[in-house]
């Protein structure tokens, strides 16, 4: 082989080996560029788009009377977890709060103490979901502190000289005494009818009343100052109270997080710790 030649074959060498090393680095540096983009992708937050809508605004809650001390507690719990919310109530009369809400009064969520009253709301078709059973109550004689009278039964309730108030026939709590009543072919004829469970339970705090057949659950909570008496009759009239979200909810998204904060395992904890049954499977 002549000088020339291999002269001619070294260089080409050469340039092929150069060629080989450039390649090389295009690809490392094209390699680098891709972990930075997917370093610089995974550290960009996500899209606001993809989480949920911060909460803000009022939620107004229609609920029975007998609800007031555990969603008071709930409504609490619900503004500290979504600060900017704010939950206002208007509790009465389940009968009362359905007619209310028929007739066009602004509210996002109706707790009735029993299918029949919620009823009315959906008749009308002015509920926006089914609604769901969350909690049952049971009924309880409330007395005098100390139980004077030495009420032990319903049927010591019909005594002549024993003043009793009831809820009105109605109201839940005064369909469920009636009920029980008429079950164990009992007749009673109390000193008033009240439009709500709270109303009748006053009567016996104030010493209008001797006794009152009112919820356990407002026995609980009036701590001493009533006496409850429980009866086997009961178990007969205990009722479900259903909650929906209503058609015309002004604050929709926020009345739906409190729902679901009521049926939550930590609503139900709150629930049965004020003496409500859980819904049945």
């Amino acid at each position: 082989m002549t000088r020339s030649a291999r002269r001619t074959r070294r260089t080409t060498r050469s340039l092929q080996v150069a060629g080989v090393s450039a390649a090389a680095l295009l690809a490392l540096s094209a390699c680098s560029s891709s972990d930075d983009a997917s370093s610089e992708a995974s550290s960009t937050p996500k899209s606001s788009a993809s989480s949920s809508p911060k909460l803000t605004g009022t939620v107004t809650v229609f609920a029975a009377a007998s609800l007031k001390e555990s969603f008071t507690s709930l409504g609490k719990e619900f503004e500290q977890a979504h600060p900017g919310t704010k939950v206002t109530f208007n509790f009465g009369g389940s009968d009362t709060l359905a007619a209310s809400i028929t007739g066009g009064a602004p509210a996002d969520v109706f707790a009735a103490a029993s299918p029949k009253t919620m009823a009315i709301v959906t008749d009308k078709k002015d509920a926006a979901t089914t609604p769901a059973t969350f909690v049952r109550n049971q009924l309880e004689i409330a007395t005098l502190p100390g139980n004077p009278d030495k009420v032990s039964s319903l049927k010591d309730l019909t005594k002549s000289d024993l003043k009793v108030v009831l809820c009105d026939k109605t109201v839940p709590c005064g369909a469920a005494a009636q009920k029980a009543l008429d079950a164990s072919h009992l007749k009673l004829t109390p000193v008033s009818y009240e439009q709500d469970v709270k109303s009748a339970l006053t009567k016996v705090e104030l010493k209008e009343a001797d006794a009152a057949v009112v919820y356990k659950t407002d026995v609980k909570a009036a701590g001493d100052k009533v006496e409850g008496v429980e009866f086997p009759e009961s178990a007969d009239a205990i009722n479900d109270y259903p909650i929906a979200l209503l058609k015309d909810a002004p604050n929709a998204e926020a009345a739906k997080a409190f729902i679901a904060l009521v049926q939550s395992p930590e609503g139900q904890k709150v629930l049965t710790a004020a003496g409500f049954l859980k819904p049945t499977a």
